[in-house]
């Protein structure tokens, strides 16, 4: 199948002289890390979708983070396309033919069976019409071919003194609308799992999976971390804990790019988040453990003071970034053996629902104890280093905790209901 790659790309110049090709590096343009490129299953790159790649991030028009979301929706169409034999240029006449209706048609029965999320199906799809466009301009593809209907639409909203403004823009009849799940939901539209929950996926998970997933799942569940974070912790932040004065059992622990050693975060937010004492402790111990110690001996100088380390000395996450394909994988292995063993929580579940568990906590303990919400929201934010002016984002976890209650007094109220109704009509009878 195809596969992302990422290039350190030079730029060159090219330049002719006495019949002959030279390439010089360019002294002007900057090199770039990182670069994301698709390869396809015999190994020969998909050239016009890398160079799409190149030439946005040597033009700035988008950062490397949002061009390597872009080309991961390029090599899930990839793939679509290698596993059905179809070419990324195949637009026949008959439209239900064409490659970009087949793979909206897949997307769509993917996002209907619970498979991906919504947002990803509309991402995915995004992409893809992104790329054409881009195909389109840079005529690589013969204008009378019909790739899709344009859609004109208006959008009307009022600006920050009272007049009604509208803006006009164009979509197409490929779209996929983001049917967002309705209800209370949290950060990327997820659940947090119940405490129960959380301590049988801690203990199934000492059991069942490897040591490094239990301790990132551990970490997730009690610090709130994103997962970014945790593929990027070093020995020494947790060497460098301090303890919390006002509570007993918690150290501190910096991340962050203003940290000491550094740590990535979402948006570059520096700042402090608590771990339990007892977990840090169980941390330093593996640290200095036989099993890291052998994987460190693979390890180059830039990895060799991560926490967490593949088998093969690597990262677990992608550079600058809070997502671990390692960890993804290991994740649905992981899913599949709780299935198998009766664990229905484990059917659906993201390790990023470890934070949305740690905030609900937090957020619910926080309220048990003061009723003041702006205090309150200001503690679930710094915990959980959301970044500034995102109060909205942690205003949903007090909600979602103060609907709580609320909830579960419909239910037991609908239960009796129900119950009384029902003995009432086996008396009557």
């Amino acid at each position: 199948m195809a596969t992302l790659e990422r290039i350190n790309f030079v730029p060159h110049n090219i330049e002719r002289n006495n019949n002959a090709v030279i390439f010089s590096v360019s002294s002007s343009r900057k090199p770039l890390d990182g670069i994301p490129q698709v390869f396809w299953a015999d190994g020969t790159p998909w050239r016009e979708a890398n160079l799409w790649a190149i030439e946005r991030a040597t033009n700035c028009e988008a950062s490397l983070k949002t061009i390597a979301s872009n080309m991961n929706g390029l090599l899930n169409y990839a793939k679509f396309l290698e596993s059905n034999q179809l070419h990324w240029l195949e637009f026949p006449t008959r439209k239900a033919e064409r490659c970009l209706v087949l793979y909206r048609g897949m997307l769509i029965k993917l996002r209907n069976s619970g498979q991906i999320y919504p947002s990803t199906a509309s991402e995915y799809m995004r992409n893809c019409i992104m790329f054409y466009r881009w195909v389109k301009f840079r005529e690589l593809l013969a204008p009378h071919v019909s790739l899709w209907r344009e859609k004109p639409y208006t959008v009307k909203f009022f600006d920050s003194v009272g007049f009604e403004r509208t803006i006009n823009a164009t979509t197409t009849d490929l779209s996929i609308p983001n049917r967002k799940r309705l209800g209370l939901t949290l950060e990327d539209g997820l659940l947090p799992v119940s405490a129960t929950d959380r301590d049988a996926i801690l203990d199934f998970a000492a059991e069942n999976a490897t040591f490094e997933l239990y301790l990132m799942l551990a970490l997730g569940f009690f610090t709130g971390m994103r997962l970014g974070s945790i593929c990027d912790l070093k020995i020494q932040t947790l060497e460098y804990a301090v303890p919390d004065p006002s509570s007993e059992g918690l150290l501190r622990i910096a991340i962050g790019p203003g940290a000491n050693p550094p740590v990535h975060t979402k948006f570059g937010v520096t700042g402090q988040v608590w771990i339990p004492e007892a977990l840090c402790s169980v941390l330093l111990e593996y640290a200095t453990g036989l099993r890291r110690m052998v994987r460190a001996t693979k390890a180059s100088s830039d990895n060799r003071d991560l926490l967490f380390l593949t088998r093969f000395g690597n990262s677990y996450g992608r550079r600058s970034s809070d997502q671990s394909s390692v960890v993804n994988v290991e994740i649905s292995d992981f899913r599949k053996r709780g299935a198998r063993m009766g664990l229905n929580m484990l059917r659906r579940f993201r390790f990023h629902q470890t934070r949305c568990t740690f905030g609900t906590e937090l957020a619910r303990l926080a309220l048990s104890s003061c009723t003041d919400v702006a205090l309150v929201i200001a503690m679930v934010s710094d915990a959980l280093l959301h970044a500034p002016n995102s109060e909205a984002t942690t205003f949903k976890y007090i909600r979602f905790v103060q609907a709580q209650p609320i909830k579960k007094a419909l239910s037991n109220n609908f239960m009796v209901a129900f119950s009384g109704i029902s003995l009432g009509g086996h008396h009557n009878g």
